[in-house]
């Protein structure tokens, strides 16, 4: 697991969000007189593993600390459908204006955190681990890894700047695999290098050139079985392009370390919650 502090700009993306949904004021909120108090319960419609809750605790203190935020349920924890997770108590004008953003990341990160679960699930009982990759919603890089996290499955490189990916683009912009990965060892001795291959030729040319991890790019089973005699523990390998839930326990009796993708975080859909408001006598 690398060490990453996916809460780093936890801050600045909330008030990001708050700056693009309030503006320069809630209008409708305002209509409320602003003593008045009320409480709210958050509910989940469905079942789901609870992640986001930094965010969504952020939203609330940036838009008024005041407001007490009591959680019923663990962060990465799972939930039944119709189940509280959470009660809100404080000015009623502050909670709803407060809302939208707080649910947004709380849905958002929960969907990504459900479905990492469900993929993790089924490699749970070998060695091959589910990775993530950088197919994210812009501006939501660290708190969907964080979600992939807490779902239980692994992230891969965080951005550009921590490892190298060596994929088809640069293979032929460098001249060769042995030519990307020779100038990566000479620029970056100290990082992790991964080649994309979309053969077995290529998987040997990776291999001679030392790359650390070899990505098998929409292989069939038979090529991925052929890629694992070859390389013969001498580099990690990865698995990556078209990967359905349904397939994950076969693709990882082919004995590769990782599988990879962009579904656990670009097609996930929102956790359906809902705001249950009461006012205060």
């Amino acid at each position: 697991m690398k060490n990453i502090n996916y809460f780093d700009k936890l801050e600045q993306t909330v008030t990001t969000a708050l700056a693009e949904d309030i503006g320069n004021g809630d209008l409708t909120a305002s209509l409320i007189n602003e003593q008045t108090q009320a409480t709210a319960d958050i509910v989940c419609r469905e079942n789901a593993v609870i992640c986001g809750r930094p965010w969504f605790d952020e939203v609330f203190r940036q838009v008024d600390p005041q407001i007490h935020v009591e959680w019923l349920c663990e962060e990465g924890s799972q939930v039944a459908a119709d189940a509280t997770i959470c009660r809100l108590s404080g000015s009623a004008r502050n909670i709803l204006t407060a809302e939208r953003s707080a649910l947004n990341f709380l849905q958002t990160l929960s969907a990504t955190a459900t479905v990492s679960a469900l993929y993790a699930k089924q490699l749970a009982h070998c060695h091959t681990r589910m990775l993530d990759t950088r197919k994210t919603i812009p501006g939501l890089r660290l708190a969907q890894k964080y979600a992939v996290y807490c779902g239980g499955a692994d992230n891969h490189r965080i951005g550009l700047y921590d490892a190298i990916l060596i994929k088809e683009n640069h293979i032929m912009s460098a001249g060769g695999i042995a030519e990307a990965v020779a100038t990566a060892k000479q620029l970056y001795p100290d990082v992790t290098i991964e080649v994309e291959t979309e053969n077995l030729d290529e998987v040997q040319q990776a291999l001679d050139a030392g790359a650390d991890i070899i990505m098998l790019d929409n292989f069939s089973l038979q090529m991925m079985h052929e890629a694992v005699a070859l390389v013969d523990g001498n580099a990690k390998l990865e698995v990556s392009g078209n990967v359905e839930l349904e397939q994950l326990s076969e693709l990882a009796k082919t004995g590769v370390d990782y599988i990879s993708s962009g579904a656990l975080t670009k097609h996930v859909k929102a956790i359906d919650l809902s705001m249950r408001f009461k006012m205060e006598t």
